[in-house]
């Protein structure tokens, strides 16, 4: 008889981003902890810094092509430019039909080999993968007229599954 499955504590780290350049480091030392078949979820509203975070990323892992938002074209691949995995980069929000639809993308195809970001991936993709980094980044709540303010960031980054457990999330911090 099979055991339960059970999901893996999470690890969670909290992190305050005060600017896009900030945004875009977090994303470049994110890249450090990821490797092939690993899967990333953004969740944040619209300008909270999603593809500025994927940027980071994609340049920390060295890929090829300008990490734009893929809403039109619902997912992108960047390949390496050098050994390391391509950046599959989703976009999730108009995919209604969740996992299904996902699995018509054949992003399952390239997932061994790739780091997958999915934005607007909430109750869409946890299917793919019971190992995932879910990223949250929230707007600090303040003046609106105040333009420091407006930049802050509040980022939760949770890591599920066996895969992260002992993964050093502290070092997104530093």
């Amino acid at each position: 008889m099979e055991a339960p499955h059970h999901e893996a504590p999470a690890v969670t780290l909290k992190i305050t981003v005060n600017s896009p350049e900030q945004m875009g480091e977090l994303g470049r030392r994110l890249a450090k902890l990821l490797r092939p078949s690993d899967l990333v979820m953004l969740t944040g509203e619209l300008g909270a810094g999603k593809t500025t975070l994927t940027r980071g990323l994609g340049e920390g892992l060295g890929v090829r092509g300008a990490v734009t938002s893929p809403t039109f074209v619902i997912a992108r691949v960047h390949p390496p430019l050098g050994e390391g995995p391509s950046l599959v980069h989703v976009d999730a929000y108009r995919l209604g039909g969740g996992l299904d639809e996902m699995e018509d993308l054949d992003l399952d195809v390239s997932l061994p080999e790739s780091v997958i970001v999915v934005e607007w991936g909430d109750g869409k993709v946890e299917d793919l993968s019971d190992d995932r980094l879910h990223v949250v980044i929230d707007r600090a709540v303040g003046d609106a007229a105040d333009e420091a303010v407006d930049e802050t960031r509040d980022v939760t980054v949770t890591g599920l599954g066996a895969r992260w457990a002992d993964a050093d999330l502290a070092s997104l911090g530093a």
